[in-house]
């Protein structure tokens, strides 16, 4: 029984190698299928496929290896170009669209698994027949052959056993001679079309990796969120307003796996009156103003998925008691009703208030206090984290660059130094505002420091920021106003002068005396004229890259 032998062969490079090769096979009546080669460094190797026509591979190894600058020789399964058809089938048969391709003839050569389902047969069986002998709804692809185009044409096919929408794009295939060597089609079910446009308007879910810090306080804080979020037990978020307890929240319930609705509640944003009907719904005609079908309260459309009680310490003493009851018993009353309803919804809270401060004051109950604090969560402020800084500063200025096509933004040293110097009372939020203030202002990629304006520099001349700077120097050690003075001198004398020495006679001190206090201060002289990478202050705000 004859077999195809695949031969690997290596020579050292040299003219006339495929034709000796040719001419020797020929001589002993073999014929080749396929012949590939390659040269690199100097050698050629050749992979070919030939019909033995009855001769067993000593004899073909003897016969091949009398060939002069023959290197290596070896019998092989698989030859490159298979093993390249392998790889495009995978991928092919991968992609969700259908996809084939016909030659000039409009005989089909490449269809994937997808295309081939779309007319219920196996791709194999499909590769050389005519297009027409598919039940497809139009044949417009054999118009391609003639150089047309289509993108996006509705068709449809109907089946046996369904009907299938999907929309068609058509393309001649050109070869290196702009001649057309047949034509592709490419067809998109309508259903996945629909699917990704829905997964594209719906928001993204919020998960842990979207709170973006290293700092140690917020890894243990995101670890313990992780270990709680797949459990039932209600948790509640503390921290400053504009830490991203609302973010956190919305993070341990996608890592819940709940399958209902996040409802979010500010309970500080409604008034004492509606806030009982918001959270626990009415029946028809509870009170004045109710509609006549009534209507179900947040804890009824979270079922299923988690509720969000933010700035709960606003909650009043009357709906405290009220709201204790739903957490206990896992059920509740509509406002007017008597009908107990069950609720599954997975309660987290989160305040920013002094709870243990507000029991002693008896404005928050003791019985609510111990049951939603079981599983408290401590989101640290901006200040206690200014190692993270760097990193919210990026993120935040490729979200704004990204929305406001400009280009990448980075902030200079001095720029990130007076954001490290702030106490961030407003947290995270207000960090976000001032680089969204300074992006917008600022139309250089290099954002310096002149840019970063707080809530209390805004519409301030720079006399009146000079002022409020040294307003805020007042409380420190005389010895520290001094050198922050001596620094600022020096600054502004090389910065003005024509070099080092005319600095130093404008200052008054010798051209030793004003190196060694460059020294002292950590000031490096890049030109005559300026300097630059200044040492850090004592508060000082790491960063994995320089920032100048």
């Amino acid at each position: 029984m004859n077999e195809n032998f695949k031969l690997y062969m290596l020579f050292k490079d040299r003219i006339g190698i495929v034709a000796d090769v040719s001419a020797l096979i020929a001589r002993n009546d073999l014929n080749i299928k396929s012949m590939e080669v390659e040269q690199t460094g100097g050698k050629a190797k050749l992979y070919v496929e030939i019909e033995n026509g009855g001769a067993s591979r000593q004899a073909v190894f003897k016969m091949l290896g009398t060939i002069s600058d023959l290197e290596e020789f070896s019998f092989i399964e698989v030859l490159p170009q298979q093993v390249r058809e392998k790889q495009f089938r995978v991928v092919l048969d991968n992609i969700r669209d259908g996809v084939f391709s016909i030659d000039t003839d409009g005989k089909i050569t490449t269809i994937n698994r997808v295309a081939a389902t779309l007319v219920g047969c196996e791709a194999s069986s499909l590769i050389g027949k005519h297009i027409k002998e598919l039940p497809l709804s139009d044949y417009d692809i054999l118009e391609c052959l003639s150089g047309k185009k289509f993108t996006n044409v509705k068709r449809e096919i109907v089946t046996s056993s369904s009907r299938i929408q999907f929309f068609s794009t058509c393309r001649p295939i050109v070869d290196s001679k702009n001649r057309i060597a047949g034509a592709v089609e490419i067809d998109k079910d309508v259903q996945q079309i629909k699917l990704l446009a829905q997964s594209i308007s719906e928001p993204a879910p919020v998960t842990f990796s979207d709170f973006i810090g290293q700092n140690h306080l917020i890894r243990e804080a995101t670890l313990l969120a992780r270990k709680i979020a797949e459990t039932d037990a209600i948790v509640t978020i503390r921290g400053e307003s504009g830490t991203g307890k609302d973010i956190f929240a919305r993070a341990i319930h996608s890592g819940s796996g709940r399958k209902g609705p996040f409802i979010p509640i500010n309970c500080a944003a409604l008034p004492e009156n509606l806030l009982e009907s918001e959270l626990f719904g009415y029946v028809p005609g509870a009170f004045t103003g109710a509609t006549k079908e009534g209507k179900p309260g947040l804890f009824e459309m979270a079922n299923g998925g988690s509720i969000f009680l933010d700035e709960i310490g606003e909650i009043p003493l009357g709906l405290q008691a009220k709201l204790l009851r739903a957490i206990e018993e896992k059920s509740l009353r509509r406002v007017g009703g008597t009908k107990e309803i069950t609720i599954t919804a997975r309660i987290i809270t989160a305040t920013n208030e002094n709870l243990e401060q507000m029991l002693r004051d008896k404005l928050f109950r003791k019985d609510l206090y111990y049951r939603i604090n079981v599983l408290p969560i401590h989101i640290a402020p901006l200040r206690e984290r200014l190692d993270d800084i760097p990193l919210l500063v990026d993120h935040f200025l490729f979200q704004l660059n990204s929305r406001l096509d400009k280009a990448p933004q980075t902030l200079t040293r001095n720029a990130m130094d007076k954001l490290c110097a702030h106490d961030w009372p407003g947290n995270v939020r207000e960090l976000k505002n001032v680089i969204e203030r300074a992006s917008i202002l600022c139309d250089s990629d290099r954002i310096d420091s002149d840019y970063i304006l707080f809530s209390f520099e805004i519409g301030k001349t720079r006399e009146e920021l000079q002022d409020l700077c040294l307003g805020a120097e007042e409380k420190k050690p005389l010895r520290a106003l001094l050198d922050r003075y001596e620094r600022q001198m020096i600054r502004q004398a090389v910065e003005t002068s024509a070099s080092l020495r005319a600095a130093a006679k404008s200052l008054g001190i010798s051209h030793t005396g004003l190196l060694q206090k460059i020294r002292k201060h950590g000031l490096e002289v890049e030109t005559k004229r300026t300097i630059r990478n200044e040492s850090l202050p004592k508060r000082i705000c790491p960063s994995s890259r320089p920032l100048s």
